[in-house]
């Protein structure tokens, strides 16, 4: 060792520290060591913050004098990382000999310190002798003498430390006077006020409350609320300062049970955690079992808030527990119980489908196997079924039963009686959907077991009285089996005396009594059973919120107990009772659309059977609701199966426009018939409306509804997703674009000019679809058949059918089906004599009586274009080709047919014409593809022998200035296909056309991989197409199903984008058909001279002369399958 001690030092490094706990169990903001210098100075080691394992890492230097012959070392604990108070709390303290310090040659080692709470701390130090005191660091270097405030503040936590591990009340006494000496000498404003004076002291107090050693808890808490307001967000003491005001939250729930501290003290720790960095000390106390999992535990038992606060503050709970938290599930379910509360008051679908997904993610964390799975997968159940009530979805109802089926509690279970009654309601509500009677007989069935495991006495027997009582009048609404209408009377009577009056769901046993006593005054004609009904429904009125869903079932059974009572009675006060409650159960605003679309279409019909004026105002309702349902859907298909629901009003469209038309209302009728029909097309062409106009009024706007428009069709899903919480997913992501939408929307209407943007057309703007010659209308209803013919100014006429009616009509469709096929079997020569009568009835029953208003009232010339736009059978009737297939009486030839007198065309709408004609304003070069596949892939259809040469035909037909070129062979791929429609003005397709009726969205054209199908072309928009000619099968038949809404593949074309289209009816035979084909072009391209641009809107003239034309080489079959649609 060295003896000449001049100008030598110590050098000694503090690396590191472990187990070090501080004595009164306070978390620290920071550690620090501390080492005497001399009488006057002592260095302090930067403070450093503590982590999860009790350790700290400083890597500090410090140089001091070698002449001591011992140095004091003492590790403190600071409760402030701004400004500090104090020398904060003493953790260890040590005498270490100098030369203890300089045996262990520049190598670290451990110095350990006296036990505190059992566990020694430690430092690890380097030390070494050095000869020049050199880079010392001033800043760590303090003087010794302190200010009084200081004193007091280090009096305080030695007090406090004591009291802490003696449990001596009088040393916490001493403790908190002193902390209040310091808080008196610290005034507001003061800088050490909540670094010290309040925490300080609001720490004793929380500890002795908890100790139960003082009582007031409230002044302590304001004290951490007021230390926590001087430290703003950004302030490195706010994570403690949060922390210490949760604990104190924490503390007085756990002895007040006060559910704003419980709340509040979740706020703040989902403030807190994203403060406090992983492996820390502080974050480690957050997190345990006394932090954020106190928290949450009691969060899980508080009672479900829907209001939106409520809802928030569940959503502040579930981003407590992490993906892998323990706790996750339950904090799903609890915020799912809040957003279905929230839908229960309010009745947005956008909580339930939140609650769905976070119902799916609950049970995707628990495994088969997990206790609480079977609990998620039946929450996720009510809440698919609960969606289902609302929108209508059959896959909802489907999962919901395979959801409770697993979920199925054996027998002997506490909880099996739920199990039975959740699927019996199921059941229940699948036999209402689909009429299978083993559903509605299981149902019975279940819920008869459910009720011997509720016997008298058990607190949810009412709940199954009224299931049971609920599925047997349901049996009976199809049986009509009296003991089943009897039995549920006595059921329901059984559960209403079971309920108080303020019970929750006491207005449910009302409305379902009501239901059964209608029911039976219908088949008895009692009138007291009326008199209860009518009451009871008024009781449960009265005891809902004006927005409840539930309003919306009383409604209903009012309007059937006034109804029921009109029928018998006739007094008209009942039926205008009836009609009021009609109109408020199909507007009510909480109830989902299925449900209101229902109860309009009931209105529908008792306006209709009783003559009552409310019938327009009852289809007009209709039409809107169908079609804000159907614009929830986010694909095509899910709008037809959403449309399909509803089949038994398919006929609602043209039952409207004969309605209209006995009020002589001929105008509304077309507004009717265009409201009514055509629903996909016209939801999907909002996204496609031309805005020239609105760009010139306000280019902003316009850019934002393109925009906006854009990414709505983009999220139009094409297939259904079989990952169903990706199907949530998308559908929700669809409504909320559809929100934004609406809003631009609502924008545009309010400038100038704009106020019936994308609204549904009045008769004004559907004449515009006449300008180039009348459109008639063929309406057949159950009430009345006949036409409105639309001319080019003025009112429209109707022209009524008085000979025919509907189940004509469905007859002459079978028939000339039926003719059609036998044609086919016939030679080319054979006189088609069962189509010839079927034409002829045709032509003497609807389309003559047609043209004499257009000749002799509308003096419509002769030769000039009309637009034909049938609905219903007569989507499947050959109108164009209706003839009288008699001699004239100088027998000098036939007499005229309807394509002798007019050019005929059709148009599925007037609003597909319309959005043609505006679609023109832009011509570009012609180009020309002709696409064939004359051997299509498997399972497609036979060989076609005539394509190739077809091909050929066309090409050598269609001018050079039109650039043809051909797609075919193996070549003519679906993808290839698809490209070649986008990128060519002009397109012949000669293969094979399917029309699948039961997907007529699967509807296709055969190809040499896969077919091209209609959903193919409907979701490639291709604005500047001109003409396509389909000489493929049935690519103008539509869907039997949905007949009113013309959809197949030449409409796809035309929705598309091609404004005139050639397609057929039926079976084309492709021997023959290429005669009418090389007519066609013929007659297209006649005239044209080098340089000229071939004119689209010559195909129905053009096709008119090609029939014509090819009279003795085709067949009359063969001449009439080929339509023009469009303009």
């Amino acid at each position: 060792m060295p003896s000449n001690l001049d100008g030598q030092y110590i050098r000694l490094e503090v690396i590191s520290g472990n187990n070090l706990i501080v004595p009164s169990g306070r978390i620290p903001a920071g550690i620090y060591v501390s080492i005497d210098v001399n009488s006057r100075r002592r260095w302090k080691s930067a403070a450093r913050v503590l982590s999860s394992d009790d350790s700290v890492a400083w890597g500090n230097t410090t140089i001091l004098p070698y002449a001591s012959n011992s140095i004091s070392v003492e590790i403190r604990a600071f409760f402030e990382l701004g400004r500090k108070l104090g020398r904060g709390e003493l953790i260890g303290k040590l005498e270490t000999p100098r030369n203890q310090l300089l045996n262990h040659g520049n190598e670290p080692f451990v110095l350990s310190f006296p036990p505190v709470l059992g566990v020694h701390p430690s430092l690890t130090l380097k030390s070494a002798t050095v000869r020049a005191c050199r880079n010392q660091d001033r800043a760590l270097f303090h003087p010794i003498v302190e200010h009084e405030i200081a004193r007091q503040a280090d009096a305080g936590h030695a007090q406090f430390t004591k009291y802490m591990t003696c449990k001596s009340v009088s040393d916490l006494n001493k403790a908190v006077r002193h902390f209040k000496l310091v808080l008196s000498q610290c005034p507001v404003g003061h800088p050490d006020r909540a670094a010290a004076a309040l925490t300080n002291l609001a720490w004793a107090r929380l500890k002795g409350y908890i100790r139960k050693d003082l009582k007031d808890v409230n002044s302590t808490t304001s004290l951490f609320r007021e230390a926590l307001a001087l430290h703003p967000q950004g302030h490195p003491d706010r994570p403690l300062s949060i922390y210490r005001l949760t604990e104190a939250l924490n503390w007085r729930y756990d002895y007040q049970h006060t559910l704003a501290d419980i709340r509040e003290s979740a706020q703040l720790y989902h403030e807190l955690l994203p403060l406090c960095p992983e492996g820390t000390y502080l974050r480690t106390i957050a997190v345990g079992e006394n932090g954020v999992d106190y928290v949450i535990r009691e969060c899980d038992n508080l009672p479900t808030d829907a209001s939106d606060e409520g809802i928030q503050f569940r959503r502040v709970v579930l981003e407590l527990c992490p993906l892998g938290h323990q706790r996750r599930p339950r904090a799903l379910y609890n915020l799912a119980r809040a957003v279905e509360a929230r839908f229960d008051r309010h009745g947005s679908i956008d909580d339930i489908d939140e609650s769905i997904r976070l119902h799916r993610e609950a049970a995707a964390l628990c495994p088969v196997g997990h206790s609480g799975r079977d609990h998620h997968l039946n929450n996720l159940a009510i809440s698919l079924k609960l969606r289902f009530v609302h929108e209508g979805k059959s896959d909802d109802l489907n999962e919901a039963i395979s959801l409770y089926e697993e979920t199925l509690r054996p027998v002997g279970h506490e909880y099996r009686d739920l199990s039975l009654n959740n699927i019996g309601n199921a059941l229940l509500s699948r036999f209402t959907e689909c009429g299978e009677i083993n559903d509605a007989s299981r149902a019975i069935s279940l819920h008869r077991e459910a009720l011997t495991l509720r016997p008298s006495g058990h607190p949810r027997r009412d709940v199954t009285l009224n299931s049971l009582a609920h599925a047997l009048k349901t049996r009976y609404d199809n049986l009509q089996a009296s003991e089943d209408l009897n039995e549920a009377i006595d059921l329901y009577r059984d559960s209403l005396r079971l309920k108080q009056h303020n019970h929750s769901e006491h207005h449910i046993t009302l409305q379902g009594l009501s239901s059964v006593l209608c029911s039976r005054f219908t088949e008895t004609q009692k009138n007291e059973d009326v008199e209860e009904a009518i009451t009871l429904c008024q009781q449960s009125l009265a005891a809902l919120p004006a927005l409840h869903p539930h309003r919306c079932h009383s409604y209903e059974w009012l309007w059937e107990a006034y109804i029921s009572r009109y029928q018998v009675q006739q007094n008209p006060a009942d039926l205008a009772l009836a009609v009021e409650n009609f109109r408020l159960a199909s507007r009510h605003p909480t109830q989902g659309f299925p449900s209101r679309i229902i109860h309009a279409y009931y209105w529908t019909a008792a306006a209709e059977k009783h003559s009552h004026v409310s019938a327009l105002e009852a289809y007009a309702t209709f039409f809107e609701l169908l079609d804000g349902h159907l614009a929830t859907r986010s694909s095509t298909i899910s709008r037809r199966e959403a449309n399909a629901a509803f089949h038994y009003a398919r006929s609602l469209p043209v039952d409207a426009a004969s309605c209209a038309i006995y009020y002589n209302d001929s105008r509304l009728a077309v507004e009717f018939m265009e409201l009514g029909r055509g629903q996909q097309w016209s939801l999907a062409s909002r996204l496609r409306t031309p805005l020239e106009d609105l760009e010139s009024a306000n280019p902003t706007i316009a850019r934002n509804f393109s925009q906006l428009s854009q990414r709505l069709s983009d999220a139009q899903g094409s297939a259904v997703s079989t990952n169903r919480a990706a199907a949530d997913q998308a559908a929700t992501e669809y409504r909320k674009f559809t929100e934004q939408w609406q809003s631009v929307v609502d924008e545009i209407r309010h400038l100038r000019g704009f106020s019936r943007f994308l609204l549904p057309p009045s008769y004004e703007d559907l004449q515009v679809a006449a300008r180039h010659g009348p459109v008639i209308i063929l309406i057949a209803s159950k009430y009345s058949c006949g036409a409105i013919i639309v001319p080019t100014s003025g009112q429209p006429f109707y022209v009524p059918f008085p000979d025919l009616t509907l189940a004509d009509l469905e007859k002459l469709k079978d028939d000339f089906a039926k003719a059609i096929r036998q044609a086919s079997f016939m030679g080319p020569k054979q006189l088609r004599t069962d189509l010839i009568v079927l034409l002829r009835k045709i032509w003497y029953e609807v389309m003559l009586p047609i043209v004499n208003v257009l000749q002799c009232d509308l003096k419509v010339k002769s030769r000039s274009r009309i637009w034909l736009c049938p609905t219903a059978a007569f989507t499947s009737i050959p109108l164009h080709a209706a003839h009288p297939f008699r001699t004239k009486v100088d027998r000098s030839g036939l007499e005229s047919c309807l394509e002798d007198s007019y050019i005929c065309s059709y148009t599925p709408t007037l609003s597909a014409l319309i959005r043609a004609r505006q679609m023109m304003k832009t011509r570009l070069t012609p180009s020309f593809v002709a696409i064939g596949q004359a051997k299509p892939g498997a399972g497609q259809g036979e060989a076609l022998l005539t394509v190739e040469s077809e091909l050929e035909l066309v090409r050598s037909l269609v001018p050079a200035t039109a650039n043809p070129i051909t797609l075919s062979g193996d070549a003519a791929t679906r993808a290839a296909a698809l490209e070649a429609l986008q990128s060519n003005t002009w397109v012949h397709l000669a293969c094979h056309g399917k029309q699948d009726r039961k997907q007529p969205y699967y509807s296709n054209f055969a190809m040499k991989d896969k077919p091209l199908t209609l959903l193919d072309i409907m979701e490639n928009n291709v604005p500047h197409a001109e003409f396509a000619f389909l000489s493929a099968c049935h690519t103008a038949a539509g869907d039997e199903q949905t007949p009113d809404e013309v959809i197949h593949l030449a409409a796809g074309l035309q929705f598309s984008g091609f404004k005139s289209v050639i397609g057929t009816l039926w079976v084309v035979d492709d021997a023959v058909a290429k005669h009418v084909v090389e007519a066609f072009y013929e007659n297209m391209f006649k005239g044209l001279e080098e340089g000229d641009v071939p004119n689209y809107t010559k195909a129905a003239w053009a096709l008119n002369k090609a029939t014509y034309a090819v009279k003795m080489k085709v067949p009359l079959e063969q001449r009439i399958v080929f339509v023009h649609i469009g303009v």
